[in-house]
Order: C-alpha cells, then sequence, then structure tokens
C-alpha cells in the first residue's frame, strides 16, 4: 500500500468509527433515559444533557476496564489490521441498526464485540480468538440480567416494607424524583 490508500483507509475507518459512536449514542443512550422521558420526570433534551454529562463524568472517574477487554482481551491484537477493523464496525452497525429498527433492546459494546469475533474468524479462523476475555463477556450476559434481577427485587421488597402504609399518590411523588438518583 502506498501512502494514499494508507490515508484514505485511515481516513475512512475513522468516519466509520465515528458513524458507530453515532450509532452507539442513539442507540443506547435511548435505552437509559426512557424511563424519566415516559414518566414525565424529565424532558428529553433534559434527560438528553443528563445522560451526557454522567457520560463524560464516569469516564474521567472510572476505569476503562470494559474498553481494555474490547481492545486486548477478545482477539489477539496481532491478528488486527484495517481490514478486521472495517468488519467489526459494519458489523455492530448493521446490528445496532436492525435492532434499532425492530425496537430490539441489545447493548452496543456487545454487537462490537461480536462483530470483532465475526471478523477475526472471518480473517483467520477460530486462532486469534482470546477465549478466557470471551467467555466472560458471555457469562455476564447471563450473569448481569440476574443480578439485576435478585438487587431489584431486593430493593422492591425493601421499599415495600418501607411505603406499606404509604398512600400511591405520596409514594409516586417520592419516586418520581429518586428516579433520577
Amino acid at each position: 500500500m502506498d501512502l494514499a490508500q494508507v490515508s484514505t483507509s485511515l481516513v475512512l475507518l475513522v468516519l466509520l468509527a465515528l458513524a458507530f459512536d453515532f450509532m452507539n449514542g442513539f442507540h443506547d443512550a435511548a435505552n437509559s433515559i426512557a424511563t424519566v422521558v415516559s414518566t414525565g420526570v424529565l424532558k428529553p433534551w433534559q434527560a438528553v444533557l443528563w445522560a451526557a454529562f454522567f457520560n463524560v463524568l464516569a469516564w474521567a472517574f472510572f476505569p476503562l476496564s470494559v474498553a481494555a477487554t474490547v481492545g486486548t482481551g477478545i482477539i489477539d491484537p496481532t491478528f488486527v489490521d484495517d481490514r478486521v477493523i472495517f468488519g467489526a464496525l459494519m458489523g455492530a452497525i448493521a446490528w445496532d441498526l436492525t435492532t434499532w429498527y425492530y425496537g430490539i433492546p441489545s447493548s452496543s459494546s456487545h454487537a462490537l464485540i461480536g462483530g470483532m469475533i465475526g471478523a477475526a474468524v472471518a480473517k483467520a479462523g477460530a486462532t486469534p480468538l482470546l477465549w478466557p476475555g470471551i467467555l466472560k463477556t458471555a457469562a455476564f450476559i447471563f450473569i448481569s440480567p440476574l443480578l439485576g434481577l435478585a438487587l431489584g427485587a431486593l430493593i422492591m421488597l425493601g421499599l415495600s416494607w418501607i411505603f406499606f402504609r404509604q398512600t400511591p399518590r405520596r409514594v409516586d411523588r417520592w419516586f418520581r424524583r429518586l428516579q433520577l438518583f
């Protein structure tokens, strides 16, 4: 490849990555703000600003463990080239568009991981796959909803005991405010 081809390839990959990032924003952010918008706690523009603020806050103060796993723990980085990145991004964008169109909740991060695995397998078979990272990710696809269900049930049970004698109107007023927390 000459310099012009490398530059063109790099520019196209950056544009594709930005397209995926945009897709990730409207795909996953909608899931995070749906409740506060549908209950009328926040207007849509307020909820978007709220989500953006906390995304930046999370980026600034929490470790990038998921990004590290996606970047180096799913496929062997020595197998990654521009075609693998292109395939991973195209697969993730296609999946996000499909699930968005049909209203199926899904994770853009998992779509990217699936795209990476698919692109790596298309390039070199199963050799570049790093099974510990893949198995950890796959396990938490099942563990995290179960953990959320159990924790949610415990919180709901506790709140039911605390607010047992309160009127629904009073409880609703408190819970509308507490949604933001």
